[in-house]
C-alpha cells in the first residue's frame, strides 16, 4: 500500500471555554461526535471550577458551612487533591485560598475594590492544606476554616488534559490540545515529527513568539504578567497573587514556562515558580527536576534562564 493512501487526514476543532478558546489539532479519522465530546469536557471543568459563577461547584464549596461534608463532583475533587499536593511540594508557593484577593484586585468578575484589597491583605489567611479535607472515595469535601478557593492557576491546565482524554477515548494517537498558552501533545504528528509550539513573548501589546520548541507526549504551560495585570504608580502587577502578601506579585519574572507530563502539573508549577521568583524558583526547579524557562525584563531587554529541558 502506498504512503499516499495511508496518510492520516489533519483536522482542527475549536470552541469557547473559561472566557477564552480551546483548540485541538489531530491526525486521524474524524468522528462527527468528537466536537460535542470535546466541548462537553471543557464545559464540565468550567461548570465545576469557575469563580465567575456563584452556582459553580467550587463556589458552592466556598459558601458551604464549616465542618460540613459537601458533595463534590469527580473532576473538581481531582483538581483540589492535586492542588493540595502541589501546595505541599512547593511549600505554599502554589496556594488555592486566594480567591478573595483575586476578586479584590479586579482579576475576577468584580472591579478592583480598595476596601476589599485592605480586607484581603489584613485577613489571616489559612492555607488550603490546613483547612480543606477531601474524601475522594465518596466524592465530598469539608472545611475547618473559611476558604475562598480559586483554581485559576490549575483549572485551564486540567481542561487541556480533559481534551486529551477525549481524543484518546476516540482512539486518536496524534494530537495537540490547547487552551490559551497551555498545551499538551499526544505523541508525535502522524508523519513522526514532533509538534511545533511557541512560547509567547511577554508583551501585552503584541502577541508574538519569543521562541519555538518541539513537543511530543508532554505538556507546556506558561504563567506571566503580560495578559492580565494592573498598573499601580507605574509598576506592573501580575494577576498572580502572592499568598504571602495576599496581593499581586511584585518584581516577578515576566513569564515562567514549564514542561511536564500533564498540563495540570505544568500549569500549577508555572504559577508556583512565578510566586517563588527567579532565584528561589530556579533553585527549586533544579533541585526537583522541573523543566522551567524564566523570562526576566532587564534594561537591556529580556533575559532568559532555564532548568531541565530548557537548559540542555
Amino acid at each position: 500500500m502506498s504512503k499516499m493512501s495511508t496518510k492520516l487526514a489533519r483536522h482542527q476543532l475549536n470552541g469557547l471555554t473559561m472566557g477564552t478558546c480551546w483548540s485541538v489539532t489531530f491526525d486521524g479519522p474524524h468522528d462527527p461526535a468528537l466536537q460535542t465530546a470535546l466541548q462537553q469536557a471543557v464545559q464540565d471543568v468550567d461548570t465545576q471550577m469557575s469563580t465567575w459563577s456563584d452556582t459553580s461547584d467550587l463556589m458552592r464549596l466556598n459558601a458551604a458551612p464549616l465542618d460540613t461534608w459537601v458533595a463534590v463532583p469527580r473532576h473538581l475533587i481531582h483538581v483540589l487533591a492535586a492542588g493540595l499536593e502541589i501546595s505541599t511540594s512547593t511549600k505554599g508557593a502554589f496556594e488555592m485560598n486566594v480567591g478573595d484577593a483575586v476578586r479584590a484586585w479586579g482579576f475576577g468578575p468584580s472591579q478592583i475594590d480598595i476596601d476589599a484589597i485592605r480586607l484581603a491583605s489584613s485577613a489571616r489567611r489559612v492555607p488550603a492544606i490546613d483547612a480543606l479535607e477531601l474524601d475522594q472515595v465518596n466524592l465530598q469535601a469539608r472545611k475547618s476554616a473559611p476558604l475562598a478557593l480559586d483554581l485559576s492557576g490549575i483549572a485551564k491546565g486540567y481542561g487541556v488534559d480533559r481534551l486529551v482524554d477525549v481524543l484518546k477515548g476516540f482512539n486518536i494517537n496524534h494530537g495537540l490540545c490547547a487552551i490559551d498558552g497551555e498545551l499538551r501533545a499526544i505523541g508525535n504528528q502522524a508523519d513522526g515529527t514532533p509538534w511545533s509550539v511557541a512560547i509567547e513573548a511577554p508583551d501585552s501589546n503584541n502577541r508574538a513568539a519569543h521562541s519555538m520548541l518541539t513537543l511530543a507526549e508532554g505538556a507546556i504551560a506558561t504563567s506571566g504578567d503580560y495578559r492580565h495585570y494592573v498598573e499601580v504608580k507605574g509598576s506592573r502587577l501580575s494577576h498572580t497573587i502572592d499568598p504571602r502578601r495576599s496581593s499581586p506579585l511584585v518584581e516577578a519574572p515576566a513569564s515562567v514556562s514549564v514542561i511536564a507530563n500533564t498540563c495540570l502539573l505544568a500549569d500549577a508549577m508555572a504559577t508556583a515558580l512565578m510566586v517563588m521568583g527567579v532565584e528561589a524558583g530556579l533553585a527549586f526547579a533544579a533541585k526537583n527536576q522541573v523543566s522551567g524557562l524564566f523570562l526576566v525584563r532587564q534594561p537591556t531587554g529580556l533575559h532568559e534562564t532555564g532548568t531541565g529541558l530548557f537548559n540542555p
